[in-house]
């Protein structure tokens, strides 16, 4: 073979090298991207969930307009996200499906739920994470995405870390 064949063998394959990686890389982002939609549209929905456990009457399982009960000895923030989660389905105050994992956390002296949502998906540095807030009882639901380190886990997740993005 010639000079002139070696080298167009040679920058093919490197054309075909730096194809391939551009490819991986936009699989990456977008497979990171699509994994922050899912584990908002999910945290959306154990929202709306939530919503329903506190319009529900106590007869039938639900909150009655109360977050915290009703009667001589109310409920602490622990216990009633114990409610909440047994009421949608969860059966403790974490769970996980192929998005990532969840976990409810009441704030008892605002009536404010607030459900945080980690991703299993990184990208080598990070992962995106979810806070969504809702306000009782008027029932809005507020998302707050965030991405935090890659060794995030679920149990070390809180309130606090979405704080700078609500601005509070």
């Amino acid at each position: 073979m010639g000079t002139q064949q070696i080298l167009l063998i040679v920058l093919s394959v490197i054309i075909v090298g730096a194809a391939i990686a551009v490819g991986i890389q936009m699989f990456n982002s977008q497979s990171y991207s699509a994994s922050k939609s899912a584990i908002a549209a999910d945290a959306q929905s154990y929202a709306s969930q939530i919503v329903q456990y506190y319009k529900t009457p106590e007869s039938q399982g639900g909150a009655g307009g109360a977050l915290l009960g009703t009667g001589a000895t109310p409920l602490t923030a622990d216990e009633a996200a114990k409610k909440i989660a047994n009421f949608i389905g969860w059966g403790s105050t974490t769970t996980d499906n192929d998005n990532g994992e969840f976990k409810i956390i009441v704030a008892a002296d605002d009536n404010k739920v607030h459900v945080l949502g980690l991703s299993k998906e990184d990208n080598g540095t990070t992962k995106p994470a979810i806070m969504t807030t809702i306000t009782l009882p008027q029932g809005t639901i507020v998302g707050t995405p965030k991405d935090v380190p890659r060794a995030t886990t679920i149990s070390g997740l809180g309130v606090d870390d979405f704080e700078d993005e609500e601005g509070e």
